[in-house]
């Protein structure tokens, strides 16, 4: 308990003293190898772990060369940049308009426009009747009303319950989803949602951070 909020200590230091000018703040950063332009109310994936870590996960074996991707809330649409060089195809949605043209820019800064789309709307709205093989999902880990656009990549009322409900209409009959999730995100609805929906939950990769635990998990339907 003490290791771990000393840690939390150090990195809330660190953020003062070396990140606070990078956030919320127009910036150039360089992700996963990418160049990466982040606007003012979209969430600077360089400033957290999270999302560099669920990049380290995408390989072939989970993201195959042949495969569909959807990126739910893509942000900045780092993953789906990363997605882009392994998969066939990738979509990306965000309800955040200003993540919409971030991500738009940065597709075109990466030169992967012919592989990657990006859409503006709610979880799976402008993908009906579309499936997936493939379904990334970094979400808002706190249930909530989010303050404005930069909060919706950490708020929300009732993401997972949506999430969970229709995500089996959207895969593949072999598809899945890669979700991540923090030790310290209010997580319950997810699980709940998965075992509600028939969905089975499998542990992927973990990384320990000391003061939170994330982890992908590989979400499918039951056998």
């Amino acid at each position: 308990m003490l290791r771990a909020s000393l840690v939390r200590l150090y990195l809330r230091a660190r953020f003062v003293l070396f990140q606070r000018r990078r956030h919320r703040r127009l910036v150039l950063e360089h992700f996963s190898g990418h160049p990466l332009v982040v606007l003012p109310e979209v969430f600077n994936p360089t400033l957290f772990l999270t999302t560099g870590f669920f990049a380290s996960v995408l390989s072939p074996g989970l993201v195959p060369s042949t495969a569909t991707v959807l990126d739910v809330g893509t942000g900045s649409g780092a993953l789906a940049i990363v997605a882009a060089q392994l998969a066939r195809s990738v979509a990306a949605v965000d309800v955040n308009p200003e993540a919409v043209r971030c991500a738009r820019l940065n597709v075109l800064l990466n030169r992967c426009e012919d592989r990657v789309s990006v859409e503006e709307g709610d979880l799976f709205g402008p993908f009906d009747g579309r499936r997936f093989d493939v379904v990334l999902c970094n979400p808002p880990f706190y249930r909530g009303s989010p303050r404005d656009l930069w909060d919706t990549s950490w708020r929300a009322l009732d993401f997972f319950e949506r999430f969970t409900g229709s995500l089996a209409a959207h895969l593949e009959p072999a598809g899945y989803a890669l979700v991540l999730l923090s030790s310290t995100a209010e997580g319950d609805a997810f699980f709940s949602g998965c075992a509600t929906r028939g969905l089975t939950t499998e542990v992927v990769r973990q990384h320990d951070v000391i003061s939170e635990t994330l982890t992908v998990y590989r979400v499918a339907r039951a056998a």
